[in-house]
C-alpha cells in the first residue's frame, strides 16, 4: 500500500530533530503526531514562524488568546511530564503530543503488516527522520523498504514546475496537510484525478 509522508523538523547542520509527522495511507487513513522531544531553542527563525506557530495544542489545554512560542514551550513541557490526561486520568487520544518511542510504536501499528511503499516530496530528511524513530535504517520493521519514493524526482523527470501544480488548499508546513497534498499530487501524476 502507498503511504504519503511529510515531516517537520529542526535541522542544525548536524542533527535532524523531528517536530511532527503526518502520514496518509492509500486507503484514506491518516496519522499525525508532534514530538515532545525536539529542542525548541535550536529552531531557526523560519521554523519558529512557519512550523512551530502552527502546531496543534492538546484539547485539554484551553486555547490561548495569543498563540506564541511560549505556548509551544508550555505544551511541550506539560506533555514531557505526562500531564496530558483527562478527568478520568486516561491519556487523551486526540492529543497530538507524543514521545518518539510512542510515535514509532503508533507508526508501526498504523502501517500494520503491510509492505509499505513510502512517498514524500524532497524526501531526504523525511526519510532520515522516519528511520531515526526506529534507531537506524537497519532497525526499520521487517518488510519495510530501505528507500522512499521522491515526488520531486518525478516532477523534474516530467518537466513539471511548482507553478504547474494545483495549489495546496490547507496550511502548508503542517505535516498532515502536506502529506495530504503529496497524495493529491501523486494521484494527479498517476492520472487518478
Amino acid at each position: 500500500m502507498h503511504y504519503y509522508i511529510d515531516t517537520e523538523f529542526i535541522d542544525d547542520g548536524k542533527t535532524i530533530d523531528l517536530i511532527s509527522i503526518g502520514i496518509v495511507s492509500g486507503d484514506g487513513r491518516e496519522y499525525y503526531a508532534q514530538s515532545t522531544e525536539f529542542t525548541i531553542d535550536k529552531a531557526s527563525p523560519w521554523v519558529r514562524e512557519h512550523v512551530l506557530m502552527h502546531l496543534k495544542l492538546c484539547p485539554s489545554i484551553s486555547t490561548p488568546s495569543v498563540y506564541s512560542l511560549g505556548t509551544v514551550y508550555g505544551a511541550q513541557s506539560r506533555h514531557k511530564q505526562g500531564q496530558c490526561v483527562d478527568q478520568w486520568r486516561e491519556r487523551i487520544h486526540n492529543c497530538p503530543w507524543r514521545t518518539r518511542e510512542q510515535i514509532a510504536h503508533e507508526v508501526k501499528s498504523f502501517i500494520g503488516d503491510d509492505i509499505p511503499e513510502f512517498h514524500a516530496w524532497c524526501a531526504g530528511y523525511d526519510w532520515v527522520v522516519l528511520c531515526q524513530l526506529f534507531g537506524t535504517m537497519m532497525d526499520l520493521p521487517s518488510g519495510w523498504p530501505h528507500y522512499i519514493r521522491d515526488l520531486q524526482y518525478v516532477l523534474d523527470e516530467r518537466g513539471i514546475t511548482d507553478e504547474m501544480l494545483p495549489p495546496q488548499e490547507e496550511q502548508s508546513h503542517n505535516a498532515l496537510a502536506d502529506a495530504r497534498y503529496i497524495q493529491k499530487i501523486w494521484q494527479v501524476l498517476d492520472g487518478k484525478r
